[in-house]
């Protein structure tokens, strides 16, 4: 069984509370949920874990490497747009990863549109709410089938 690692970050436990016009309504719980769900259809052993700390988010994908996961989901939340540190990280670990975003980052402001991660990820899936995640999790589950073309 094929090993995901599904990342979230900062302020992303905050999610059904904040700013619901943006976000939606889905708790992580609730995203977290689906995704285990849709994962488990796909034969595929996913992971969920959140942080506040980049460097509990770093640490995260260094003993990923080690683990035996083969693939990450990552929303790196406002570290997309700031953080050198978690590209490095994803680089560094040889991790492929699909980055996916809840809202539409090319539609807000100006800052939220540069990612430090896009152009080193397999994919980037964004504005889709909650449908992003799961659409994340299929293209993992394609991506890892033994009959994928690389």
């Amino acid at each position: 069984m094929s090993k995901v690692l599904l990342l979230h970050g900062p302020n992303l436990n905050l999610l059904g509370a904040r700013e619901p016009e943006i976000y939606g309504r889905d708790t992580l719980a609730d995203i977290d949920a689906k995704c285990q769900a849709r994962a488990e259809a796909l034969g595929l052993a996913l992971e969920s874990f959140q942080s506040n700390s980049e460097g509990a988010l770093l640490d995260r994908l260094h003993a990923a490497a080690k683990d035996g996961v083969q693939l990450v989901i990552i929303n790196p939340g406002a570290f997309t747009h700031t953080s050198v540190a978690l590209r490095d990280a994803l680089l560094g670990t040889a991790l492929p990863f699909i980055e996916v975003h809840l809202s539409n980052v090319h539609a807000r402001e100006p800052f939220r549109r540069h990612s430090y991660l896009s152009d080193v990820a397999l994919g980037v899936i964004t504005g889709f709410g909650v449908q992003s995640y799961l659409m994340a999790v299929d293209a993992a589950a394609a991506r890892l089938a033994p009959t994928h073309d690389r």
